[in-house]
C-alpha cells in the first residue's frame, strides 16, 4: 500500500505567492496552490487549488523505519534503492521521517509546548524545540550507519516509531553540518546536556 504524506506550507505574503505561481506556472491565474509530486523518480508540479496563502505539495516515502528484535533499520523501498549507492563509504545518516501518529488537525495546531513533556521547562515555540506535534509534522534524527546490506540501512538508534514513513536521507558532512563555533542554547537545554 502506498503511503502518501501531505503537507502545507503558509506563506504570509500573498504577493509572493503570485510571483512564484507566475514563474513557475506561466499562463495560469497567479495564486498560491502549488502541487509538487515526485513519484517513480520524477518530479513534476501541478496547479491543484487556489488558496489564499498555502502551497501544497505531495510527498511520497521512500520508506519506513523499522524497530524490531533490538535492531533499528531504515528500509528503503525498492525503487530507490539505486539511490543510497555510496552511502555506505559515510559513517552518519540524517532522516527525515513523519511523524504520522501526531497527524491530526489538533496536534498541527500546537504552537507551543513544554519540551520534553517536562513542566519545568518553559513554555516553548515549537520552532525552538524537537516537539512531535507542528503544523508541519517533519522529523530530523541524526544516526549512526552500522552497515548497508541492499535496501536496508542498519543504524544506531532513531527517535521514531516502528513502521515510521521515511522522507529522505542526506549524509552527515561535518564541513557542511558542523560549521558553527558559537553556539547559544536556553537554559533549559543547557541543564539537559549536563546530564
Amino acid at each position: 500500500m502506498k503511503m502518501l504524506v501531505i503537507f502545507v506550507l503558509s506563506l504570509f505574503v500573498t504577493n509572493l505567492c503570485s510571483v512564484v505561481d507566475s514563474a513557475i506556472w506561466p499562463g495560469l491565474n497567479p495564486g498560491c496552490g502549488a502541487l509538487g509530486i515526485f513519484d517513480n523518480g520524477t518530479a513534476r508540479a501541478e496547479k491543484i487549488e487556489e488558496r489564499e496563502t498555502a502551497i501544497v505539495f505531495k510527498l511520497y516515502p521512500i520508506g519506513n523505519v523499522e524497530k524490531r528484535d533490538k535492531q533499528v533499520r531504515l528500509r528503503v523501498f525498492e525503487k530507490y534503492t539505486d539511490a543510497i549507492k555510496g552511502l555506505d563509504e559515510f559513517s552518519h545518516v540524517f532522516v527525515l521521517y513523519w511523524f504520522d501518529r501526531n497527524d491530526t488537525p489538533q496536534n498541527r495546531s500546537i504552537l507551543q509546548v513544554r519540551p520534553q513533556g517536562n513542566k519545568k521547562n518553559p513554555l516553548t515555540g515549537v520552532f525552538a524545540c524537537r516537539s512531535p506535534v507542528r503544523p508541519n509534522l517533519i522529523a530530523l534524527s541524526l544516526c549512526r550507519i552500522l552497515s548497508i546490506k541492499d535496501e536496508v540501512i542498519f543504524i544506531d538508534k532513531i527517535d521514531a516509531f516502528d513502521n515510521s514513513p521515511i522522507l529522505d536521507l542526506k549524509p552527515y558532512i561535518p564541513l557542511i553540518d558542523s560549521r558553527t563555533k558559537d553556539v547559544r542554547l536556553p537554559n533549559w537545554l543547557r541543564k539537559i546536556q549536563k546530564r
